[in-house]
């Protein structure tokens, strides 16, 4: 899988680990954990390095105890502390003695200094910002599904914040909010991050780094995953033209060869060339990974103008309110994304207009519509007996045995591929043939919840092309944002227990919704009004003796809030010179030097934080007081 691949990772590397699916990325992640060993090569860590690890296993992973319970275990070392407090507390009530109270002053500074006081909002800083409820925090982790418990698994990690945090595929399992919360977490890390993510916005928004698992080695951009694609294709065409030239002169060389070995005459420069040949160091031939569809999906039955109608429709799980009388309308043409936070019924919805999903109001399927739905679920309908070739002849198209291998060519199943069983498939690859059933099934109506988990990059870009393509009606449930802006024409999205649309883009939807917040719109739940006028309040008259005092006040905050600058700014000098100092790979290289630098530099920033944190009291101050002024 890795033949003398290397990588070297600095302290605060924002990496966004690419390649096919198979090619080894979670491997890699494994190895690096400690989980496998490589048959050869060494994997070196600094003596303080911690490694914290997101992978697919711990979607299993089950507790009784509440969600904040479990993400709080991050803090071991202050739940240790927190027992140790309380015991010599207990023995305090009975028997009194002096060496205690030594103790509890130790273990309640040691807690403090962790931030001990703090440790509990702080996981339910992290947990809300993954979406869960104030409500939900105390439920057992348990209750929730895989997907939710992968999210509380997230925050234990990100709680304790280890020096190379490791995500595989974060997003599978998080809605459009969440996502948006995790990148601005990442954004701020100190330490490193390796990402392997199938979400191109994601590994733009978050990573400064890309590598590439190709060829059985690890290939660097320095840059985004937008630059990664930029770079690559000029590399692609620099080694094109070196792989076409070398071919000529190869060819050239064996002409040579074959014309004159007969010849004594020529017997030294025959040779010559042929013992150049060996030593030749060959140049590999440029993989064409832009997969291109090129076969059409095609329906027989035309629909009439409108696909559905769904007119005062109401959905409720007991005092859980999803939709409630509300209507929309899907028109021949349509490419919808359905888009919004998790738990606001976009699965629900989904079902409704499948027909599955038992409702209180009036579902009308139009003319000569025919449907096909999608979900992650349908996997497990794939009969794992057969091959990928029978169960596509399972759709009942009709289609030639040549047609159908041409079609799984075009979803990376090449050649004997097509005579693979179902049950050897990864989850990826399963993916793959479940919506090549879908798309080949000449329905003129589809509903798609979430294909594009579990599909590396080449494969979306391969069902982004098959949808676009498509010339049906479709509604497609996701969170991929570069996936919905490629397909979509009209999004809907649920709001106040109503169906919403907008009909464009979701790059014009998303600079519409900006333009909205900017505009102080707010949105609340039905039950209250929705306003988008600003309230104006009557402030009270103030005398001019308590106008001098505020403007003395003032003053004052602000040679504090200039004294405090100049404090951040000589912080962030020293700061820098010790990122420099550990970035030396003589320092880097010196167990005792690095830990020695890691302290001092991890002590400027806890300064830092307190200096930023007083500059940010000081600053709400000074707005407080100048707005009374107003």
């Amino acid at each position: 899988m890795y033949d003398g691949a290397n990588l070297h990772i600095k302290p605060k590397d924002k990496i966004g680990l690419v390649g096919a699916n198979g090619t080894g990325k979670s491997t890699l992640l494994r190895i690096i954990d400690g989980e496998y060993l490589p048959d050869g090569g060494s994997i070196s860590k600094s003596g303080d390095c911690t490694v914290g690890f997101l992978n697919q296993d711990l979607l299993s992973y089950q507790s009784e105890e509440s969600i904040l319970t479990v993400a709080m275990q991050a803090f071991e070392r202050q739940n240790f502390l927190q027992g140790e407090i309380d015991k010599v507390l207990h023995k305090m009530e009975t028997n009194y003695e002096d060496s205690d109270i030594d103790k509890l002053g130790r273990f309640q500074d040691e807690f403090e200094n962790l931030g001990g006081y703090t440790m509990q909002s702080e996981a339910e800083t992290i947990l809300e910002g993954l979406g869960f409820t104030t409500e939900e925090l105390q439920q057992p982790l348990h209750t929730f599904s895989g997907g939710w418990r992968m999210r509380v698994m997230l925050a234990k990690l990100l709680l304790q914040k280890p020096s190379l945090l490791m995500l595989d595929e974060p997003t599978n399992h998080l809605d459009l909010p969440s996502i948006e919360w995790v990148e601005n977490y990442i954004n701020t890390y100190d330490g490193a991050i390796i990402v392997v993510s199938h979400d191109r916005f994601f590994l733009d928004n978050t990573v400064n780094t890309i590598v590439e698992v190709t060829g059985s080695k690890l290939v660097s951009y320095a840059g985004n995953y937008e630059f990664f694609v930029e770079e690559k294709a000029l590399r692609n065409e620099i080694q094109k033209g070196a792989y076409e030239n070398q071919q000529q002169a190869i060819k050239q060389t064996e002409l040579f060869i074959t014309r004159f070995k007969a010849k004594a005459t020529k017997a030294r420069q025959v040779q010559s060339r042929v013992k150049a040949l060996e030593r030749l160091d060959k140049i590999d031939a440029v993989e064409d990974e832009n997969a291109k569809v090129n076969f059409k999906f095609n329906f027989g039955t035309q629909p009439g103008r409108f696909i559905m109608t769904l007119d005062k429709i109401t959905k409720a799980y007991g005092p859980k309110k999803i939709l409630t009388n509300t209507a929309g309308m899907i028109e021949r043409g349509d490419k919808i994304a359905l888009i919004g936070a998790n738990g606001k019924g976009k699965s629900t919805l989904l079902r409704i207009i499948d027909g599955s999903e038992p409702i209180d109001g009036e579902r009308v399927l139009g003319h000569n519509v025919i449907d096909s739905f999608y979900a992650q679920h349908q996997l497990e309908s794939l009969d794992v007996n057969n091959t990928l070739l029978d169960e596509l002849k399972m759709t009942g198209t009709g289609k030639l045995e040549t047609e159908l291998r041409s079609i799984l060519g075009c979803f990376l199943f090449s050649g004997d591929d097509a005579f693979k069983k179902i049950k050897v498939l990864s989850g990826g690859e399963k993916s793959r043939v479940a919506l090549a059933k879908v798309l080949i099934s000449e329905a003129n109506f589809l509903l798609l919840d979430e294909p594009t988990n579990h599909l590396d990059m080449m494969s979306v870009n391969i069902l982004i092309q098959a949808l676009q393509q498509y010339e049906g009606t479709f509604v497609v449930v996701s969170h991929d944002r570069f996936f919905v802006s490629e397909i979509a024409n009209k999004i809907w999205y649920i709001e106040n227990e109503e169906i919403k649309v907008y009909p464009g883009t979701y790059d014009e939807y998303e600079t519409w919704q900006e333009q909205r917040i900017l505009n102080g719109e707010v949105f609340v739940e039905k039950s209250q009004k929705k306003t988008t006028e600003k309230v104006i309040e009557k402030k009270p008259i103030i005398d001019d003796s308590t106008k001098k005092e505020i403007q003395k006040n003032l003053k004052r905050l602000n040679q504090k809030l200039t004294d405090t600058e100049s404090i951040i700014a000589k912080l962030e000098s020293e700061k820098s010179s010790k990122e420099t100092n550990l970035a030396d790979s003589t320092i880097f290289n010196d167990s005792t030097a690095l830990k020695r630098e890691n302290e001092s530099y991890q002590k400027i920033l806890n300064q830092l934080e307190q200096v930023n944190d007083e500059w940010e009291e000081v600053m709400m101050e000074i707005e407080e007081l100048e707005g009374s002024l107003v």
